[in-house]
């Protein structure tokens, strides 16, 4: 994602990793794509602070979803939106024509 702080209404998408051990993006969001609600502040890495090991700080973001998204023909509300805080380096910005 680069060091370029993401603009609330940006387009992303949750990176489709599935390491094991301590991560903080939920599996169910991994590979979906969403808009940024807000910036929040940068912390310190929990996922490398978990195995006491020297952390970097990500921003901390709000991104928000829509079921139809997250669920596709199984979203009881296909236009609920749906938050979650997600670490920066689990975002990916997506190109313009990525977000049509």
């Amino acid at each position: 994602m680069g060091n370029d702080p993401l603009k609330t209404g940006a387009r992303v998408r949750i990176r489709a990793l599935m390491p094991p051990g301590h991560v903080r993006a939920p599996a169910y969001l991994r590979g979906k794509s969403g808009s940024i609600e807000r910036a929040i502040a940068p912390f310190k890495n929990p996922e490398q602070l978990a195995y006491d090991l020297p952390a970097q700080e990500h921003m901390l973001y709000r991104v928000r979803f829509r079921a139809a998204e997250l669920w596709g023909a199984e979203a009881e509300h296909p236009d609920d939106m749906i938050e979650a805080e997600i670490y920066a380096h689990w975002i990916e910005a997506m190109e313009q024509s990525d977000a049509a």
